[in-house]
């Protein structure tokens, strides 16, 4: 992942290509619990849905992750991802 990329919670991944999400998701996930970000949103888009499946398939397994969900409402629909992280204790 590029260092200048924003670690603010939001990740579009329309901005990176899809062969890098299997490495990307789960850094951005480790960057933002380093800076004491435990919710974050990827919008990942709606179009045939296979964006989706990848990014709740790295999800599920990822040790880190509580829970995820659609965004709902007008704040992306099933376009985006809302993904409570584990907090450090």
């Amino acid at each position: 992942m590029p260092e200048e990329y924003p670690i603010n919670g939001i990740l579009d991944l329309h901005t990176f290509h899809p062969r890098d999400e299997k490495d990307l998701v789960p850094e951005y996930i480790r960057a933002c619990r380093e800076k004491g970000i435990f919710r974050i949103r990827i919008i990942h888009g709606k179009g045939t849905g296979t964006l989706r499946r990848i990014v709740h398939s790295l999800l599920e397994k990822n040790p880190d992750v509580v829970n995820f969900w659609h965004e709902g409402g007008t704040g992306g629909s099933w376009g985006a991802t809302i993904v409570q992280l584990k907090e450090e204790k």
